[in-house]
């Protein structure tokens, strides 16, 4: 079957464990039954993923990532739930009559024997750890049983192509594989012969699976259905929405659908509730910028605003601000396009232009509404942004987004609309700048001296030895180097100098000049922090700052 050494030969002439240690495995090995490779993990004596690798070398057989797989379900039918968690062992390719396996133990001549008299064809194997195995076994298996929509919609006659067996569960597992990887977007998109399923893991975009396009009508019909959308209409943009329980996790998916020339492309925003709200302390601020955000959310009335690039964690940080101050003798009415989560205690508008609720006639509305505070989602014209400062100047604690790209761009923008500088100099709080920079993984990362080129970016002008870190890339960040993101941020806190300065349309060069005489933590110098303390790497400080 494998070809190659016996793994104890080839272990023991590698030098991997001594006599002493091949006497004591096989000697448990006689009392336990269970296979050589198997003591050897538990024993502890080579790593998991260490073993893999010699057993691929002893025995001239391919090791794989599975993490890197995405398995068609057709495949995973081949093979018996049972057998795949009694061998370790997961159908990952079929290639005519030949179905390639992923196994722990190339040795087990046992588990071929099952998979083959099981699914009927020729069997290869490739290798991969057993804990990496088992996790596969987990998604690929379980995906269904641990899978509950909340919320169903009706069926028509002409809707049984979407209801079939195997298109519900393609899309079911499209979606928990989604969930599971923490991708905050699925990309359901039309080539010419497949379809194509893309999942944005921490910003980036990353390929995962191609089916046949002959599903693609089945699979969106199958999505549409779900969101409560009308499966007849495939020639004109639709969104809707539906909610889900994976794992115990609640799960609200957002649905927009678009015709492209190849086909109806889908597109699936995911929000776990369980993971989107956090307090002002789990955000990533530096602690100065916490203390600045504290202080701004002290203020009875006026504006505090949150800018940046579509994507950079606006809404989560506007949600937590506004969760911090929610109590029982405030009157908090938001007005969202679209409401991103169900904040308990807050009014939640959602704008609807169709029923005439734009941002501007339903902030006049709100202001009849005995508000304390209010947030607007975005301010994107003139007449909002008059209401929104004047709603400030009245009493009223307001907050709202724009799309800029530091901080001080926000007064820029404003004055640009039309709003009076003195008005805005009078009303503004403070301006909260932010991006989200990708993590280093905590597993694979490594430490190496950082070169005078790398070190004049961070602004390191003596002449010691640096260090910065970088992921080395492994299973658990899918080989990216990467796993979570956090946020790097510059907050702009107005105070009476600013003020006078906003006031008289003084240029942005002299207000830079009076927060930098003051201390000022830009992007930049707050991205190049994470960096020096091991967070984030300086090449994502680049890509996202710069």
């Amino acid at each position: 079957m494998t070809g190659g050494k016996r793994l104890e030969d080839f272990l023991s002439e590698k030098g991997y464990i001594t006599t002493a240690e091949l006497k004591k495995i096989k000697k448990i090995q006689l009392s336990n039954g269970k296979r050589l490779s198997e003591v050897i993990a538990d024993e502890d004596l080579i790593s998991e993923g260490k073993l893999a690798e010699i057993l691929a070398i002893a025995t001239g057989i391919p090791q794989v990532s599975l993490s890197r797989l995405y398995i068609s379900q057709n495949v995973i039918d081949l093979v018996p739930e049972d057998i795949a968690r009694k061998h370790t062992i997961l159908p990952i390719e079929k290639d005519g009559n030949s179905l390639v396996i992923a196994v722990s133990d190339p040795y087990n001549i046992f588990a071929v024997d099952d998979v083959k008299f099981a699914s009927g064809c020729d069997i290869r194997i490739v290798i991969a750890s057993k804990t990496e195995i088992q996790k596969a076994i987990d998604t690929y298996y379980k995906s269904y049983s641990n899978f509950k929509i909340k919320e169903t919609a009706h069926t028509k006659k002409e809707l049984k192509d979407a209801e079939k067996v195997p298109v519900v569960k393609l899309v079911d597992t499209i979606i928990y594989q989604a969930v599971k990887k923490n991708a905050s977007d699925i990309h359901i998109e039309p080539q010419e012969k497949n379809v194509r399923i893309r999942y944005r893991v921490d910003g980036e975009l990353v390929s995962v699976m191609f089916f046949d396009k002959i599903l693609l009508q089945s699979v969106i019909a199958r999505i549409k259905i779900m969101a409560k959308l009308d499966i007849t209409k495939k020639r004109i943009p639709q969104d809707g929405s539906f909610n889900l329980e994976i794992d115990d996790n609640l799960i609200d998916i957002r649905v927009s659908t678009i015709p492209t020339t190849k086909g109806e492309k889908a597109v699936l925003r995911i929000l776990n509730r369980d993971k989107f709200l956090r307090n002002i302390d789990q955000l990533g601020f530096s602690d100065r910028q916490k203390e600045q955000i504290y202080r701004m959310l002290s203020f009875p009335y006026g504006m505090i605003l949150v800018c940046g690039p579509t994507g950079c964690g606006k809404t989560t940080t506007l949600y937590s601000m506004i969760n911090y101050l929610n109590k029982p003798n405030q009157n908090i009415v938001t007005l969202e396009d679209p409401v991103e989560y169900a904040l308990s205690g807050i009014n939640q508008i959602q704008i609807n232009p169709k029923s005439g609720i734009t941002f501007a006639t339903g902030l006049r509305a709100i202001l009849r509404q005995d508000p304390n505070i209010i947030m607007v989602g975005e301010i994107r014209d003139k007449e909002t942004a008059d209401i929104a400062v004047r709603a400030a100047l009245t009493g009223h604690l307001v907050f709202s987004t724009l799309h800029t790209n530091n901080a001080l761009g926000a007064i820029t923008r404003l004055l640009d609309m039309g709003v009076e500088s003195y008005l805005l100099a009078s009303c503004l709080v403070g301006v909260i700048s932010q991006r989200l920079v990708r993590k280093i993984c905590p597993i694979c990362k490594e430490k190496f001296k950082a070169s005078k080129y790398e070190a004049s970016y961070l602004d390191i002008n003596d002449n010691k030895e640096h260090y910065i870190f970088k992921g080395k890339e492994c299973e658990a960040c899918n080989f990216t180097g990467y796993k979570g993101r956090t946020v790097v941020g510059e907050i702009f806190e107005v105070s009476s100098p600013y003020r006078e300065l906003i006031s008289k349309r003084a240029t942005l060069k002299e207000i830079e000049s009076l927060l930098y005489a003051n201390g000022y933590d830009s992007m930049e110098s707050s991205a190049a922090s994470l960096v020096k303390n091991g967070i984030t790497t300086l090449e994502e400080m680049m890509r996202v700052v710069f």
